[in-house]
């Protein structure tokens, strides 16, 4: 399975990236994938692996590149319950300074990256996020509705907020089907309701599902959260969404 570390030109400067890819010498749909919190670490670069294995070309770009390249900060192998605070307020200074302006600029390089690559096909591409990676993959969605025909997001927080510009305020301008499995801690019931009145009202195919017995992160193997049994479900759900809106062009 060929990888590759890789540095994608943006306007603010040089983002590292880690792809993986189907080393067979042909063309394959593009899927962007943003990490959770804790940034590109062997965890997001297996799931990479994994996705490619399945004849994706993806793409896992540093988010906090502005302040160095990955790992910016220090992460533990294992994020245990007892230590996952402390792990997440090193990183919130670099969550809070990565704005929405900055996103979608990084967005808009990033896919333009991805069209460029010789091993990805000419049709759409998927966008996948994980934890606060959810709120940028429905933003890049929006902001690309012509390039993008799939959206996933798993255990995501901040999807419905009173800003104007809240993520589920820019379902309208989605024009992919959407697929997000939350976990039972991730959104109040009203939260959730709302989110689902949005994703209704835009006509647009969507699954908006709770995986049962989950906590916030179940998809990430090194965290306590982890849950079997919900990354699978994660990786039918995610597999069936992106075969069905995905080809070589």
């Amino acid at each position: 399975m060929p990888t590759r570390t890789l540095r994608i030109p943006t306007p603010d400067g040089q983002a590292d990236a880690f792809a993986a890819f189907p080393g067979h010498g042909e063309r394959h749909p593009g899927v962007l994938l943003y990490t959770d919190v804790f940034g590109v670490r062997a965890e997001l670069e297996e799931k990479a692996r994994e996705l490619a294995r399945h004849g994706y070309y993806v793409l896992v770009p540093n988010l906090y590149y502005r302040h160095g390249p990955a790992p910016v900060r220090e992460i533990p192998a294992h994020i245990g319950h007892e230590i996952r605070p402390a792990v997440v307020a090193q990183l919130m200074p670099l969550v809070e300074a990565h704005t929405t302006e900055r996103a979608l600029r990084d967005a808009d390089a990033y896919l333009a990256f991805l069209a460029a690559q010789p091993e990805v096909g000419a049709g759409p591409v998927g966008v996948i996020g994980y934890c606060m990676g959810g709120v940028l993959a429905l933003r890049t969605a929006a902001a690309h509705p012509d390039q993008v025909a799939a959206v996933a997001g798993f255990h995501c927080g901040n999807l419905v907020t009173d800003a104007p510009d809240s993520p589920h305020r820019l379902v309208p301008k989605i024009a992919a089907q959407v697929h997000l499995g939350h976990a039972e801690n991730d959104m109040t019931a009203e939260a959730v309701g709302e989110l689902d009145q949005a994703l209704d009202a835009a006509g647009i195919g969507h699954a908006s599902e709770i995986y049962p017995g989950t906590v916030h992160g179940f998809t990430m193997s090194d965290t306590d959260a982890f849950n079997p049994s919900a990354l699978q479900r994660h990786w039918d759900r995610l597999l069936s969404l992106l075969g069905r809106t995905l080809t070589n062009g």
